[in-house]
């Protein structure tokens, strides 16, 4: 699959490097504020606002949530960890995606506001999204989900919930952080120039988990689990054009050895954070596979 973003995908890249602010220059307060305001762009690009029959913040498991509700709502409950390298983003940055969720499935998403690094290092955010999942796999039919950071605690709370016999239906990982101890040939081959850098990654990785030894930890890094058996089915969404991209195939293909059902699904020619853009073909596309798969499961 070629290395190589198409013109849409270009063009987008450059304008963005345009307003992003250099994380070396940039304080985290700085940096939370930017993916704030890019996340309420034009509606072309990051989709439209799509109304739900409810929308309310509340607490479940002592951690703040956001509950969506699509009108005539189905059995079962996603939910949703929003990416932003442990350090970034909330409910608000990832309103559309999580709206688009929740109308493609008809079920309600909870979506996360889990406690961020560096004022909450590892392994809060872990232990946040597993107390909000256990508590509602104990009422209703639950799928994990969540895109890149939030693709971690997804893919950790769906290793947890099998080893500790928490009930999940399926995990659904976008363009995930699985491996934080490895820099795959993709850290390389996209460094730079493709939105998310390979020096990103590693400014997230300082502040979520200082002590490097610990990266390894199954809580950290899901790829070095000791074993995925009974883990449930997954599916994989990877960007071709991501630092991250390895990782994601590389766990894809530990799943499916290990005798877990996976879906691999790779984009070719976009960047990390596609799916977020629910204005775009690429991301709506997306969202709409996502949904027809998990249509049986639930």
């Amino acid at each position: 699959m070629a290395d190589t973003l198409t013109l849409k995908w270009k063009t987008l890249t450059w304008l963005s490097s345009l307003t992003m602010p250099k994380a070396e220059n940039t304080t985290v307060p700085q940096s939370r504020e930017w993916m704030r305001k890019s996340s309420q762009g034009p509606a072309f690009v990051v989709g439209s606002h799509a109304p739900l029959a409810s929308v309310r913040d509340e607490q479940i498991a002592g951690v703040k949530v956001r509950r969506y509700v699509p009108a005539g709502a189905k059995p079962g409950v996603l939910v949703y960890f929003h990416g932003g390298g442990f350090v970034l983003g909330d409910p608000d940055t990832h309103d559309s995606p999580v709206r688009a969720l929740a109308l493609a499935t008809g079920r309600e998403v909870v979506s996360v506001d889990y406690r961020l690094a560096p004022e909450h290092p590892y392994p809060a955010a872990v232990e946040d999204c597993f107390a909000v999942t256990k508590a509602l796999a104990g009422q209703h039919r639950v799928v994990v989900c969540g895109d890149s950071a939030g693709g971690n605690l997804a893919a950790v709370t769906a290793n947890r919930c099998a080893a500790e016999g928490v009930p999940l239906v399926a995990q659904v990982l976008l363009y995930p952080m699985t491996d934080s101890a490895t820099e795959r040939e993709s850290y390389a081959t996209f460094a730079t120039g493709f939105f998310l850098t390979r020096d990103n990654i590693r400014r997230f990785l300082d502040a979520y988990v200082p002590e490097v030894a610990r990266r390894a930890e199954p809580d950290c890094s899901p790829f070095h689990a000791k074993s995925h058996r009974g883990v449930v089915p997954g599916y994989v969404l990877l960007a071709g054009c991501d630092v991250l991209r390895d990782e994601g195939r590389a766990y894809a293909n530990k799943l499916q050895s290990e005798g877990v059902e996976t879906l691999l699904d790779e984009v070719p020619g976009v960047i990390h954070g596609f799916f977020s853009l629910q204005g775009l073909s690429e991301g709506k596309a997306a969202t709409s596979r996502v949904a027809a798969w998990l249509a049986p499961r639930w």
